[in-house]
């Protein structure tokens, strides 16, 4: 007996080599079509022609505010703490009474004092009598030698006891004006530290702090990198510092606002920590608003160092190869790369310090659609 062969297998066999025939014939014509087509046109992007400008060199830093001065407060006599004569947190002024210490005992020593000098005067003008009663008395040979030699050095001793009365009088009434506590500097005076009726050891009781902000001193750290970088720069011809290494100074605050006042940079430390790797900096800037308070953190931005004639291009141009960056430049309307090295970042720029010339058409979009060689037309972006 013969077997009956399954329709349904010659039937997908059939079928499948009909698809293969159709896609074959399709795939024909699509190749076909596409030879009639007329080439594709240039690629359009965008681009910029580079010139040469003064470019700022970028240099900015995490800072700290302090106060311009800043000085204890501290007794120069010891005593009971009588009163406090400031407003805590309230601005002084220099020789401005801060603190009075009980004054009695200084001005009874004072008193003292005094009692004790015009003794001494008296013994001093009892010594000057006896030594001029002797004197004639010597002429007349009545009295001896040796008496007015006595005499006269009692009034010595009694001179000396009178330039020592009055030093202990100096001393007795500075220290009553020492119970006037005073602030040596206008600022912002702190909190008090001890309440009236502390008894307070002389200079070794703090009683509070004054501060001076207006300027203020804002402190940072100079990387030692940067540093470098500018010297070799400017001994190259490639970098124009400030005469003087005077840089301005702008402060950027915690909101992302730019302090209105500039300042100047006043001092850089020549040591470099061994832990950060910085010098330390300081800029003066004029705080007369009261603005800027010590201890608030602010972000500085020097300006005066230029690259003088360099050649700026947006970012996004700059691209990344396993040879490095490049940008794509215009060469005859075609597409062409070309290798750069990178100084500054500017912002949404970059300094580039080798690998473009003057007048190069620098493609700045559309570089996702084209390769080296690829034709195309430019046009200059939005903005430009």
């Amino acid at each position: 007996m013969t077997r009956n062969r399954r329709p349904g297998r010659t039937a997908h066999k059939a079928a499948a080599a009909a698809l293969a025939v159709a896609l074959a014939t399709l795939a024909g014509c699509s190749s076909h079509a596409e030879e009639g087509m007329p080439p594709r046109g240039p690629a359009p992007v965008k681009a910029i022609t580079v010139s040469p400008q003064d470019v700022p060199v970028a240099l900015e830093y995490a800072a700290r505010v302090r106060g311009s001065r800043e000085v204890e407060i501290r007794p120069r006599v010891s005593g009971i703490l009588e009163k406090r004569n400031y407003q805590e947190g309230a601005e002084v002024r220099a020789g401005q009474s801060l603190f009075t210490i009980d004054p009695v005992p200084y001005r009874t020593a004072a008193a003292r004092a005094e009692a004790d000098l015009a003794a001494a005067n008296a013994r001093l003008a009892q010594a000057r009598r006896e030594a001029e009663r002797l004197r004639p008395l010597i002429q007349a040979k009545a009295a001896s030698r040796q008496d007015l030699d006595n005499a006269e050095s009692g009034q010595q001793v009694a001179r000396a006891e009178v330039q020592a009365a009055e030093a202990r009088l100096r001393e007795a009434r500075l220290n009553l004006d020492y119970t006037r506590v005073e602030s040596p500097l206008g600022g912002i005076a702190g909190r008090a530290i001890p309440s009236e009726g502390a008894l307070l050891a002389g200079p070794e009781s703090l009683l509070t702090r004054v501060t001076q902000i207006d300027p203020v001193h804002v402190l940072f750290g100079l990387p030692d990198s940067d540093q470098l970088r500018l010297q070799r720069g400017a001994a190259a011809g490639e970098i124009r510092l400030p005469a003087g290494n005077r840089y301005r100074v702008e402060l950027v605050l915690s909101d992302g606002s730019t302090y209105a006042r500039q300042g100047t940079l006043d001092f850089t430390s020549v040591l470099v920590d061994d832990a950060t790797g910085t010098s330390e900096a300081r800029a003066v800037v004029a705080n007369p608003d009261g603005l800027l308070r010590p201890g608030q953190f602010v972000r500085v931005r020097l300006a005066g160092a230029v690259r003088p004639q360099a050649l700026l291009v947006p970012q996004k141009a700059v691209l990344e190869g396993p040879q490095g960056r490049f940008v794509y430049i215009i060469e005859d309307g075609k597409a062409a790369i070309r290798p750069v090295t990178l100084a500054d970042w500017q912002g949404e720029n970059v300094v580039v310090a080798s690998g473009l010339a003057a007048g190069d058409q620098v493609i700045v979009d559309g570089v996702l659609k084209i390769g080296p060689g690829a034709p195309v037309t430019a046009t200059p972006p939005q903005g430009n």
